[in-house]
């Protein structure tokens, strides 16, 4: 009995297709790895327009949790760029386009500006912020010059929370962020999710206390966790400590 045999252009029809599967997931894998530290920049500015939102309505405790998310969400973008080796010029524009965001606009109208002395503080915070952001370049690798911003708001949102918005308390701490961050000093990359393992266990508490912990707990945690790298930088957050 005689087989028929299939046709050849079944054969290149399926094979053109397998070959086309494999592309067309490599692309996807490959868009995945360029943009998903871009996705996380995204995700912490999102998190500063819903906290400037929360702001505006009086909601400032949920302001202040979503700016201790967006604080979780910027030490990791930067983590995740370098480990998928997606560095780029506009990566690094998005995130601080999001720390401009999340840690200066976000964080200043925590102050809460009613009069003019106050609503120059914000705008001097906001300013500084820019600065550092825009202007601010060590020149040496894995150093900072200035206070990072993130930290900042980080102090100010724990304090915020801790004192129940003790407005004096809290602009009187804000002044000294400002001269943190302009006074060009040097900080160290701190690396959390790159470094120690004594990072990671942090990391991973500040992650606990945002999903399961009180208002309290978790301000007090963060606020022990930034000012630690604030005042004690090269000793406890070099990368090589």
């Amino acid at each position: 009995m005689w087989m028929l045999s299939p046709p050849s252009g079944v054969f290149q029809y399926t094979k053109k297709l397998f070959l086309s599967e494999q592309t067309g997931r490599a692309q996807a894998l490959e868009f995945v790895r360029k943009n998903a530290a871009n996705a996380i920049s995204m995700a912490n500015l999102i998190m500063g327009l819903s906290s400037i939102l929360c702001n505006l309505n009086g909601l400032y405790y949920c302001a202040c949790w979503l700016l201790l998310i967006g604080f979780l969400l910027d030490l990791a973008d930067g983590a995740v760029a370098r480990q998928l080796n997606a560095c780029s010029a506009l990566g690094a524009k998005l995130d601080d386009f999001a720390d401009f965001t999340s840690f200066g606009l976000a964080t200043a109208l925590l102050l809460q500006a009613h009069g003019i002395l106050d609503g120059l503080l914000s705008i001097a915070y906001v300013l500084a912020v820019f600065a550092r952001l825009c202007f601010f370049s060590s020149g040496i690798l894995f150093m900072s010059r200035g206070l990072p911003c993130p930290y900042a708001s980080s102090l100010l949102t724990g304090t915020y929370i801790l004192t129940g918005g003790n407005l004096v308390l809290l602009r009187m701490i804000a002044l000294v962020m400002i001269l943190f961050m302009v006074d060009q000093g040097f900080y160290p990359h701190d690396k959390v999710l790159e470094s120690q393992p004594w990072k990671k266990v942090v990391y991973a508490g500040g992650i606990l206390m945002v999903l399961f912990s009180s208002y309290s707990i978790a301000s007090l945690y963060y606020l022990i966790w930034s000012s630690s790298y604030i005042f004690f930088p090269v000793a406890l957050w070099s990368s090589k400590v």
